[in-house]
């Protein structure tokens, strides 16, 4: 397992969908929206948690179409089914490296990004724990919408269509959790909304996306 850990970090950095792309669109998004609704910073720190969340969602959705793509490119997916490692176990660690490189990075980045849109400094905890909690809930239905689109040629655009409404509950209560902090209320609730969904997700998608690798490897 540790293996195909390794195997699937370095896929991600070689294949550029690593750190590196998710980091540069999350700035570029939090770059512009200064410029596109003006200098305003009390409307900037208003808006400032739904953006940062927004931003690390879409980033996420880069790198979604490369976690079996590549593998099933080159066969070697065919061969980690048929191997005696359960698929369930495979699928949980490519969403585990997918978030190592995307989702993680995207996290610590964030705090330091929020300064560039006056965030109010009791919201920057809240904003960390909501990303930290919400960010592996991406990568494993990431995964899941991966699994769907396996062998489609250009299936990013399907991937991402089936992908982006079930990032809608994770997407309400991150970015509410981050708001409540920023201005000074009780922000627990949605925090154990988000953690009841990246939970309930990393319990049962694995298994979904396993039984849909079998169908689409038949």
């Amino acid at each position: 397992m540790k293996a195909i850990l390794i195997r699937d970090l370095r896929l991600a950095m070689r294949a550029g969908g690593g750190f590196g792309l998710g980091l540069a669109f999350f700035l570029i998004v939090v770059v512009l929206v200064p410029f596109a609704v003006g200098p305003r910073a009390d409307l900037h720190s208003v808006i400032a948690s739904g953006i940062l969340w927004l931003g690390a969602l879409l980033a996420c959705l880069l790198s979604l179409d490369r976690i079996f793509a590549l593998d099933h490119e080159d066969g070697s997916l065919d061969l980690l089914a048929t191997a005696p490692l359960p698929l369930e176990a495979l699928v949980s660690l490519k969403a585990l490296a997918h978030w190592l490189t995307t989702g993680l990075p995207l996290v610590l980045a964030a705090p330091f990004l929020a300064v560039l849109l006056n965030l109010p400094v009791a919201g920057y905890a809240p904003l960390l724990i909501s990303l930290a909690l919400g960010t592996p809930a991406l990568s494993v239905i990431g995964t899941f919408g991966a699994a769907l689109t396996v062998g489609v040629k250009r299936g990013g655009l399907l991937m991402s269509l089936l992908v982006l409404p079930l990032y809608v509950p994770t997407l309400i209560f991150g970015a509410e959790a981050a708001r409540r902090g920023a201005e000074g209320l009780e922000y627990a609730p949605p925090l154990a909304m988000l953690a009841g969904i990246t939970c309930g997700t990393i319990a049962l998608l694995p298994f979904a996306s396993a039984a849909v690798v079998r169908v689409n490897l038949r």
